[in-house]
């Protein structure tokens, strides 16, 4: 992620009141303070961009193309090729 030291900036933003509401749950769940929760999550989706490769296998799986069909009964055979 980063390094250094941090410089905050305080702002405000305005969410939808459900929202606030998961979100606050969520950061009980996990003993973090609101804002902690809120900017740990931000920070992975703009720390945690997938590269051009990952992109691509993404697009195709979304597409629904070239994708193989797993034969179930046939498991163990791909595990033991891995």
């Amino acid at each position: 992620m980063r390094t250094g030291t941090a410089t905050k900036v305080q702002t405000a933003f305005r969410f939808d009141k459900e929202l606030i509401h998961r979100l606050k749950a969520r950061a009980k769940k996990e003993n973090r303070s609101l804002n902690n929760y809120v900017e740990t999550v931000l920070m992975g989706v703009v720390y945690n961009e997938p590269n051009e490769e990952t992109v691509a296998a993404i697009k195709e799986a979304r597409s629904g193309k070239k994708l193989e069909k797993l034969d179930v009964d046939k498991l163990d055979e791909l595990v033991a090729s891995l």
